[in-house]
């Protein structure tokens, strides 16, 4: 994994490999035995993100109007449960719960992905633990998983949890399934088993939105100039900035460095129908534990169950 990330970064030297012991003063996980750090990274508050950029929109004086379900949507109009919005030009952003659009059910898959937070934990429990440079934490499994140390002394962890809901379902309001809190909270105290009297505070959770072949999109049909962006996987926080820079070029049709990249107007057959989707993901999930099984028991390659998984989904 770590000559996959130099292979693509820019400047290679950015990604260290780091020993068992370098990795242990760092962040003391149960039974490290080694790790990489990729340096000149930074996180930002997604929520705040968003409530930024809607703030900076709104002084430029775009309206924003929330709390409306489309209904359909059709050259030139919009429908929803509010009245019929029209525009020359319409984008569909709707990343994860696209499938909630009539007519869209097999476009993009909605991947459930959550989070849980403990509560603050003490100072001894951090002298314990280690993680003094508030690095990002991420795990190289096939089921991976991710954590950060916040500034308020707690631990969040993220994860898949119960991946897919028949149907491609959302939640209703980021609730979150006990079976989903109950596998985070297994893999915190397994990573990190000085947690294990720790409690969880709150969980909650969103979708993302899954093209077939796991390849984000951007493109603009010239003939109803319906637009879209999304299957980000994941990576949306910087992949839509990326997104929203190449659709205004195309709206404008100009021809830029932007438009000619690979992923403009890239066709992607539709996922299947059910139960065939609920099944191939449940699936995948299912030897990708597994794979990390077999791996974590001292196997010392990849486990063919891993590759057996990405065959299934296209992942």
């Amino acid at each position: 994994e770590c000559e996959t990330i130099r292979a693509w970064d820019v400047d290679p030297n950015r990604v260290e490999m780091l020993d068992q012991a370098a990795t242990r003063a760092r962040i003391n996980v149960r039974d490290v035995l080694g790790g990489f750090v990729v340096h000149g990274q930074a996180r930002v508050q997604p929520a705040k993100l968003v409530r930024g950029l809607a703030a900076a929109v709104e002084r430029l004086g775009v309206p924003i109007y929330e709390q409306t379900t489309v209904t359909a949507t059709a050259k030139g109009c919009v429908t929803t449960n509010r009245g019929t919005v029209r525009a020359e030009t319409i984008i569909r952003a709707t990343e994860g719960f696209t499938a909630g659009i009539p007519g869209e059910e097999r476009t993009w898959l909605a991947l459930n992905s959550a989070q849980i937070v403990t509560e603050p934990l003490s100072p001894e429990l951090w002298r314990a633990i280690g993680w003094e440079g508030h690095e990002l934490l991420g795990s190289a499994a096939h089921a991976y998983c991710y954590a950060q140390r916040t500034r308020e002394g707690r631990i969040t962890m993220g994860g898949r949890g119960v991946p897919y809901r028949y149907g491609s379902r959302t939640d209703v309001n980021g609730q979150t399934q006990q079976a989903t809190i109950d596998q985070l909270h297994q893999i915190l105290t397994t990573l990190l088993p000085q947690t294990a009297g720790c409690r969880i505070e709150h969980a909650w959770c969103g979708v993302l939105g899954v093209p077939r072949d796991w390849c984000t999109t951007v493109g603009l049909d010239p003939t109803t100039r319906i637009g879209w962006a999304g299957g980000y996987v994941g990576l949306g926080v910087s992949s839509s900035n990326l997104s929203g820079r190449t659709l205004a070029d195309l709206i404008l049709g100009q021809d830029t460095e932007l438009t000619r990249l690979p992923w403009v107007n890239r066709k992607v057959r539709r996922w299947e129908p059910e139960p065939f989707r609920w099944l191939g993901v449940h699936s995948m999930y299912q030897l990708y534990h597994l794979a990390d099984r077999r791996e974590a028991a001292g196997l010392s390659h990849t486990s063919k169950l891993a590759a057996l998984a990405d065959a299934i989904t296209g992942h």
